[in-house]
């Protein structure tokens, strides 16, 4: 047997378009791009499957209806990559479920029958013990057509859908977002499986739209990034995203119209991390600069969207003059 733990997952890096087939020196490959938690699966000699996160987190007891839908799926001396994720009642991708599933405890089991969820699979490292990595990526994709074969109703391990026609992922990209699918994944026909890599593509649907800036890291003269807020139905400003870091043109810009905010700001002088990007409790709080919510800014955000906050950083675009606080998407609203 061939199996060695743990992986370190072939990366991506973010581009803005969808590239041509002739981007990619073997011809490109698309996929969709799911909004889920990233986990290998392993199945050793004996049939016991290991489930691991990006960050090499045992996934077990956190989704035990994946890991039996692994064993019964899969042969001993498979490996394979790929998203759990969890479809909502109304057929969108529910990323809290799996947060709540993951941090349960002694409701996991209790969540697993009233929420369970899907391992979609996109890549196969080993099979039958033989090392798959260094092979081309149209190579490992047929192994892993026949391990899975075709998906019987109801069935929690499911082959990621994969095409070479560039219109027909445009199709995709556009569509699918109403079923929340972040974008597009994009990888060479070509290219061999590189642990800890960033060899492939993603492209990500991103959304135009204003929020008030509520505070600032760095200083209000020097403004590093900003967070961002919307007004709820009862008048509270609450926290929608943080941006990435701003352009030296963009700070001098903000340090120009920000203003210290009075007593009465609503936020604390700490944020949690969840607060603003990221998951809750995995980073120290944010220590920022309370601003006197009055500027409204446009950004752009990922499809990324959880309880009205942004998961990821978002861009910020430009000031706008032209709005008041009062014009800006109330929080929970579509964007």
């Amino acid at each position: 047997m061939h199996i060695r733990s743990p992986v370190k997952p072939m990366l991506a890096t973010t581009i803005d378009r969808v590239p041509p087939p002739q981007a990619c020196p073997g011809g490109c490959r698309y996929e969709p791009k799911f909004d889920g938690f990233r986990a290998v699966a392993m199945v050793d000699e004996t049939g016991t499957v290991d489930l691991w996160s990006r960050r090499r987190v045992r996934f077990n007891d956190a989704f035990p209806e994946i890991v039996t839908a692994v064993g019964e799926r899969l042969a001993s001396g498979t490996v394979v990559d790929g998203e759990i994720v969890r479809w909502g009642p109304d057929g969108r991708l529910d990323f809290g479920a799996l947060q709540r599933r993951n941090v349960a405890g002694r409701r996991r089991s209790e969540l697993a029958r009233a929420e369970p969820c899907h391992y979609i699979v996109f890549d196969v490292l080993e099979s039958d013990g033989a090392d798959l990595r260094p092979r081309p990526l149209r190579e490992r994709r047929l192994v892993l057509e026949a391990l899975l074969g075709a998906a019987p109703p109801g069935a929690r391990v499911i082959g990621t859908p994969q095409t070479a026609d560039v219109e027909e992922a445009r199709l995709w990209f556009d569509a699918l977002a109403a079923q929340g699918i972040e974008g597009l994944v994009v990888k060479d026909a070509d290219g061999p499986y590189l642990e800890g890599r960033r060899r492939w593509w993603k492209v990500k649907r991103r959304i135009t739209t204003e929020a008030v800036v509520g505070g600032v890291t760095g200083t209000r003269q020097a403004p590093e990034s900003l967070i961002l807020g919307r007004y709820d139905a009862g008048g509270r400003l609450r926290v929608i995203a943080r941006t990435t870091p701003l352009a030296p043109a963009a700070r001098t810009g903000l340090a120009a119209v920000l203003r210290h905010a009075e007593p009465d700001h609503p936020w604390p002088p700490e944020l949690p991390a969840g607060f603003a990007g990221g998951p809750y409790g995995a980073h120290p709080p944010i220590r920022y600069v309370r601003t006197e919510p009055e500027v409204v800014v446009e950004f752009s955000g990922d499809a990324a969207v959880e309880g009205g906050r942004w998961r990821h950083a978002v861009r910020f675009i430009r000031i706008r003059t032209d709005l008041s606080p009062a014009q800006v998407p109330a929080f929970g609203e579509p964007p």
